[in-house]
């Protein structure tokens, strides 16, 4: 059965299932709607309780349900300026070192850096040997995605790909998975130096938006765009704090973070398969000596 929906992956059309959910998520259709949104948290077991509206006649459309607000105070943001916060719900897929430029994707899996951002080897420079975690937001799970520290955000670029649904089957079996998929990639400048956090897409994601430039994808353009931003001392700068919504995604796919060589240490009782809430603490800020750019302020 594994095998089957492996090709499936291969040979379903992907882009067009895409946006047909998409258009379908958008649709204010009444009872249809309810109907739906109803049996989905119903098959998935989604927590209404922690939702801001948990009615489900709060939600005029599907997408409206997936990207739903919780309750002030159910995700606390880990405390201390130290201490760097999960940036979303969901499933630790993988985490740890990156080996030079290489990252585990799954068991006998990996894929580089330089194919994950786009080919851009100088950015990929700056996370050789540094530390990286994969998680996994599944369709029942809260779909916002936060910060984990502060950081001024330097460049948002936008890589155009293939829409592979991504669980750890796809993971196991579909060689450089999230180098391949449709991605958005968010570069900050923090305390400890450069951090990434990239929104990776997949099938029946019908778009990702990030906090400053609303919806990023669709379009789908089929090509790379690159948008940057102004140093904290200037008009126009975009300064995130800790635990502050950064994007989300209009149904579950994955978040990549990835962080500098000896800048910091992830929680060790996270692993592989660990149920992750957003604001639990992800690791420590070992190091912020010799960054050029450690200086941000809101």
């Amino acid at each position: 059965m594994d095998k089957l929906k492996i090709k499936l992956q291969y040979l379903l059309p992907k882009l067009w299932l895409t946006q047909l959910a998409g258009w379908f998520a958008n649709k204010k259709a009444g009872a249809i709607t309810q109907f739906v949104i109803k049996a989905f948290a119903k098959a998935y077991k989604v927590d209404m309780n922690e939702a801001k509206e948990s009615q489900f006649q709060a939600y005029s459309t599907f997408n409206d349900f997936f990207i739903r607000t919780l309750k002030d105070g159910v995700r606390p943001i880990v405390e201390g300026d130290d201490k760097l916060a999960l940036p979303a719900d969901g499933t630790v897929s993988q985490l740890g070192l990156i080996q030079d430029d290489q990252i585990l994707q799954a068991k006998g899996h990996h894929y580089t850096l330089k194919a994950l951002l786009a080919g851009n080897f100088m950015l990929a420079d700056k996370f050789r040997n540094g530390q990286f975690i994969t998680t996994y937001l599944s369709p029942r799970d809260y779909h916002r995605v936060h910060m984990p520290c502060d950081g001024l955000l330097k460049e948002m670029i936008y890589v155009p790909g293939d829409l592979f649904s991504v669980n750890p089957l796809t993971a196991a079996n579909v060689p450089n998975l999230f180098a391949r998929n449709e991605r958005i990639i968010c570069l900050f400048e923090t305390q400890f130096g450069s951090m990434i956090q990239i929104l990776v897409g997949a099938t029946i994601v019908g778009s990702i938006e990030t906090a400053w430039c609303g919806m990023v994808t669709p379009p789908r353009e089929g090509i790379i765009k690159r948008w940057t931003y102004p140093q904290a001392d200037k008009a126009g700068a975009i300064f995130l704090k800790k635990g502050e919504e950064m994007g989300r995604f209009k149904l579950g796919s994955t978040v990549i973070n990835l962080f500098p060589e000896n800048t910091v240490q992830l929680n060790k009782d996270l692993m592989n398969g660990s149920v992750t809430l957003m604001g639990e603490q992800l690791g420590s800020i070992i190091n912020v000596a010799g960054n050029d750019n450690n200086a941000i302020s809101e």
